[in-house]
């Protein structure tokens, strides 16, 4: 458990990318809430049509498919199917002892490649491009993941 306190580099440079992560997904989320404002629509449920202090004029209409809202949300799932496993796999990581400039690149490239996809995704890129940035993503959460298990089995 040494290995795991802010005396240890490696972990203070997990901290610092995994706190970047946590920022994005809760980000995200608000993004679409903002989105869902902007357009006053959007909704994704029939109880979102009653009157209130921010829906003050409920239509049937705004539970109807909004490509703007739900580009938001797309990302926000795809962050949820990402993000957790890297939190995981970096954690365990640490476990293994690794370099530190290796656990930087690793970490770090993990926090950039999910911005870079954010970019993509939020300027309607093309599914290649978005590709791309979640191939480079998964493939740093797979390489923590088999380093670790190699680290475990050896």
């Amino acid at each position: 458990m040494e290995l795991l306190n802010l005396e240890n580099p490696v972990f203070a440079a997990y901290l610092v990318a995994s706190s970047l992560m946590v920022l994005k997904v809760m980000g995200q989320g608000w993004m679409t809430v903002h989105r869902m404002l902007k357009v006053g629509g959007g909704w994704a449920s029939p109880e979102d049509l009653r009157k209130g202090l921010i829906n003050k004029r409920p239509d049937p209409s705004q539970l109807d498919a909004n490509d703007y809202v739900d580009r938001s949300r797309r990302m926000h799932r795809n962050d949820l199917e990402n993000v957790p496993a890297f939190w995981v796999a970096g954690l365990l990581f640490i476990l293994t002892d690794p370099a530190l400039f290796l656990a930087q690149v690793l970490f770090y490239g993990f926090v950039a490649a999910r911005v870079a996809h954010f970019i993509a995704y939020a300027t309607e890129q093309s599914h290649e491009v978005r590709a791309t940035f979640y191939t480079v993503g998964s493939a740093i959460v797979i390489y923590m993941a088999v380093q670790t298990l190699w680290s475990a089995l050896a």
